[in-house]
């Protein structure tokens, strides 16, 4: 099995026009062969001549075009149907090249463009004339046998169509499926987008809110937040322009779970239960954008309210839960992050897993239960995670 797949490699590496002209060698060579006649192609069943020059001509006639069958099909194939009519007609001996007919319908079938529907008109036309040539030349043949002739010469041709359709429906998926894949992209990183410029935009708003209402001494530190949240800002845009080279660059993961729960102006307490397993980029990506949006919505919405994040880690599944406290009109609030709720449902449900937000007593709650694992069926889209 191993050699049958390293010859099926090494053939699949050999250009089109490569294998038509290693053909074109194989046929003629096999019409010289005498003991191949018996599988040539017979028509009109006349009595057969000596063959000659003109004879030789003939054959080479037939069988050379097929080096050129795919670039130019329907020349190669007027040159092979000529050739072979006119031997047919002088009743030369049958040889093994008359095959050659049959290999230059089937790529006219398969790889004409530009005459498909006017070529079958044609090649119809002459047929006519050939079996009425024949008829004049004394052949015995009926018009049931011409009939079975013209049926087997269609059948060719219809395979090269079939073939050609199908070479054009697989195109035609590929180009849908890239473009699916290319939307799929595109909506990925307008989330990374939204994440990324709500949660720090919003953090450095409420921040600099705040530094209004604190003492002289406390603003530095404050605008200190402001420039470190503008800059993990511009780290994760540079992230999401890494995606777009493909340049491996890194992603935030659980690691920075702390530096994201630790910023002034923010009642924010984080727990983590179990021992943390090595886990996909792409889980660890949605793991901290489910807080990251969870805490961006209580800055907005509920500020300066109680709220806690509680990750718990287990052998196969992730679980992440993130409330905030605070009266129902702020719950009301909170359950209006836009796309951003509606993006982290998609994220889990992409991994396999179960995603819900809603008010919950007197505050809302974000919770997600995602596989350790990545499922096999679901390539991962971000490049593998370098701890920050």
């Amino acid at each position: 099995m191993p050699k049958l797949g390293r010859l099926r490699s090494r053939w699949a590496s050999v250009s089109l026009e490569a294998r038509d002209r290693g053909l074109a060698v194989l046929v003629t060579a096999a019409a010289f062969v005498p003991g191949l006649a018996m599988l040539g192609a017979q028509f009109g069943d006349l009595p057969r001549q000596e063959g000659g020059f003109l004879a030789v001509v003939l054959v080479l006639g037939q069988t050379l075009p097929l080096a050129v069958r795919s670039r130019w099909p329907a020349a190669a194939f007027g040159v092979t149907a000529i050739c072979f009519a006119t031997h047919e007609v002088l009743a030369y001996p049958t040889t093994v090249g008359t095959l050659a007919l049959y290999f230059a319908l089937y790529s006219a079938g398969a790889h004409e463009e530009r005459l498909r529907r006017a070529l079958p008109a044609i090649a119809t036309a002459g047929y006519v004339v050939f079996a009425v040539v024949l008829a004049l030349r004394g052949s015995p043949s009926g018009l049931l046998d011409y009939a079975v002739y013209y049926t087997v010469l269609t059948l060719f041709w219809l395979l090269g169509a079939l073939v050609r359709q199908r070479r054009r429906q697989e195109a035609e998926r590929r180009r849908l499926t890239a473009r699916a894949a290319a939307a799929e992209e595109r909506a990925r990183l307008a989330r990374e987008l939204h994440d990324v410029v709500t949660h720090h935009v919003t953090a450095m708003v409420v921040q600099a809110d705040a530094a209004r209402y604190l003492p002289p001494e406390r603003v530095p530190e404050v605008l200190t937040t402001i420039t470190g949240s503008g800059r993990d800002a511009l780290t994760e845009l540079r992230f999401l322009l890494g995606v777009l080279e493909a340049t491996g660059a890194r992603t935030p993961g659980l690691s920075a779970l702390r530096t994201l729960v630790d910023q002034p102006g923010r009642a924010v307490r984080l727990v983590e239960e179990g021992e943390r397993p090595a886990l996909p980029a792409e889980t660890e990506l949605t793991a901290y954008r489910i807080v990251q949006e969870a805490l961006t919505n209580a800055a907005k919405y509920a500020a300066g309210r109680p709220t806690e994040v509680r990750v718990g880690y287990g052998a196969d599944l992730l679980e992440i839960e993130v409330s905030t406290e605070g009266p129902a009109t702020a719950a009301g609030a909170l359950g209006s992050g836009g796309r951003g709720l509606a993006g982290l449902r998609d994220r889990v449900d992409a991994l396999g897993g179960r995603f819900t937000a809603g008010p919950s007593g007197d505050g809302f709650v974000v919770s997600a239960q995602i596989p350790a694992q990545i499922p096999a069926q679901i390539p991962a889209q971000i490049p593998a995670r370098r701890d920050r």
